[in-house]
């Protein structure tokens, strides 16, 4: 089996060296060269070819932003971006998911970091992930927010999409309830979570909680940037806040997103116990403290990620009732982990590209 060829791309000669060394611990992973700067890389992706690009986002002469566009256009070829926690990072980081960058790893300590350490198993698993992605598929991705949905494909290709329930108008599934929408998503989940949210009306009938898995420093941004394009109100989860429809709460990155009881209201509970399935914010997690909210009609949507977070505490909502489920189809998810784990529970009510799941949710609500 060939090797994974890597090209590295930073304007630090100690961030080059330091990644290199990390990459190439893995023996599936070949080094083929760096670079020093965005024009420096373009140049040399056109010359050697990488299976996977990894894009520092902040560097002089052409940053990762300027440079993930061209190679996206010029040569396109699947790119991890690795971003610090500053403001201007994490900006940037978004608009790189935005534009066909395959997922990011974040600097734990800024630019240049010793720290870097702690997320070498991160950059192994996602520069392996990504050599595996569909770069045609992360060019239509890309979001443009007047690009017409027609690049997606209509139909899955599946097997068990016979299995799954087509969906159908149920006004009485509810049985009146209120109603509260629960998301989970990793790698391509901005996109996705993009997508979505801006498909959604204003006055939605509904509360939404989300989870994407994404390290501390950079969901303020995430939710931010997606309040900026939606018509609902967008914001990074707060330690007891009341829970309100038309507003879709995002789990802060170190946190567990769950819910608890305060009169007769819900509120947003944050906690940091251990991590479930690798990651802290869970989306089973949250699943099943949502699956406590008695009086309250479910309606969850599993996309794109890696792993199998979800499917475990999809089945704890399915078990207490008035829950439906809507999981992203494989043609549209970046990486058919999570989707696919949901799905083979066989309590998926729907499967869907993803500019339809908003269409979908509003179905139930």
């Amino acid at each position: 089996m060939s090797k994974v060829r890597v090209l590295i791309v930073d304007d630090s000669a100690f961030m080059r060296k330091l990644i290199s060394e990390f990459l190439s611990e893995e023996s599936r992973i070949e080094v083929i060269g760096t670079a020093r700067n965005g024009k420096d890389a373009l140049e040399k992706i056109k010359a050697l070819k990488p299976d996977v690009v990894t894009l520092d986002v902040e560097m002089p002469v052409m940053d990762g932003l300027q440079a993930l566009n061209l190679i996206m256009n010029e040569c396109p070829t699947s790119v991890v971006m690795l971003s610090s926690t500053t403001k201007v990072g994490t900006e940037n980081t978004f608009a790189a998911m935005s534009s066909g960058a395959f997922d990011f790893v974040a600097k734990p300590s800024g630019a240049i970091s010793l720290d870097l350490h702690k997320i070498k198993k991160e950059l192994h698993e996602k520069v392996m992930a990504a050599s595996r992605a569909n770069v045609h598929k992360l060019q239509k991705n890309a979001l443009n927010i007047e690009k017409s949905p027609s690049v997606w494909k209509k139909h899955s290709k599946i097997e068990s999409v016979n299995l799954v329930k087509k969906q159908k108008k149920e006004a009485n599934w509810s049985d009146g309830n209120d109603k509260v929408i629960v998301i989970g998503t990793s790698t391509g989940g901005p996109r996705a979570l993009q997508t979505v949210l801006t498909g959604l009306p204003g006055d939605i009938d509904a509360s939404i909680l989300v989870v994407q898995h994404m390290p501390p420093g950079f969901t303020n941004s995430l939710a931010s940037r997606l309040n900026s394009l939606c018509k609902i109100q967008v914001k990074e989860a707060e330690e007891g806040e009341l829970i309100q429809k038309g507003i879709a709460y995002i789990a802060p990155g170190g946190f567990h997103l769950k819910v608890r009881k305060v009169g007769m209201n819900w509120a947003v509970h944050l906690d940091q116990s251990d991590l479930r399935n690798g990651h802290r914010p869970s989306v089973d997690v949250l699943f099943e403290s949502v699956s406590e909210m008695n009086e309250f009609a479910k309606i969850a949507v599993i996309m794109t990620g890696m792993g199998m977070d979800g499917a475990s505490g999809l089945k704890k909502l399915k078990q207490k009732g008035l829950s439906k489920a809507i999981a992203e189809s494989q043609e549209t998810s970046i990486v058919f982990g999570m989707p696919k784990a949901a799905i083979n529970t066989n309590l998926i009510d729907n499967i869907e590209d993803v500019e339809k799941i908003a269409k979908s949710i509003m179905g139930y609500c």
